[in-house]
């Protein structure tokens, strides 16, 4: 059996939820947006492990330099990430953008899930709603969002 195979047998007891029709707003044009990554990629700073099946999120400083892959599947290769931080977190390529007008302004803090969670209510109840909330507050237009 194929390893992709092993794990969709032994994921197919996951729940799918019905989310609905979720609400949109009309961003402004990306010239005048402002930006944040949200990545799944268990992003942290060093020594601040997750918890497995962790539902939480972390937020980082846009300059914030300090930051590892800590996401702890063993399924997870991190050598892109290890060679380049923005193939997961692309905060450079934000700054790029800014600096060259294509977006009007990188976020004040981005955030980063841990992607292996299957428990997905109290991220869709609680802490992703108050992750979008943040977001709000800080003025974010537009997520772009970073798949792990």
């Amino acid at each position: 059996m194929k390893h992709d195979d092993a794990i969709r047998e032994a994921l197919a007891w996951a729940p799918v939820p019905e989310l609905g029709e979720p609400p949109f707003a009309s961003p402004p044009a990306l010239a005048g947006a402002t930006v944040a990554v949200v990545t799944t990629a268990g992003l942290a700073h060093r020594g601040e492990p997750w918890e497995d099946q962790s539902s939480a999120y972390r937020a980082f400083a846009r300059d914030d330099d300090a930051i590892v892959m800590a996401h702890n599947s063993v399924n997870l290769d991190r050598s892109g990430f290890a060679a380049d931080r923005n193939v997961a977190y692309p905060i450079d390529r934000l700054g790029e953008m800014a600096r060259e007008g294509v977006i009007g302004g990188v976020a004040p803090r981005h955030l980063s899930f841990l992607g292996s969670t299957f428990e997905l209510s109290t991220m869709r109840l609680d802490t992703g709603p108050q992750a979008a909330r943040m977001l709000r507050d800080d003025g974010v237009d537009v997520v772009l969002l970073t798949p792990v």
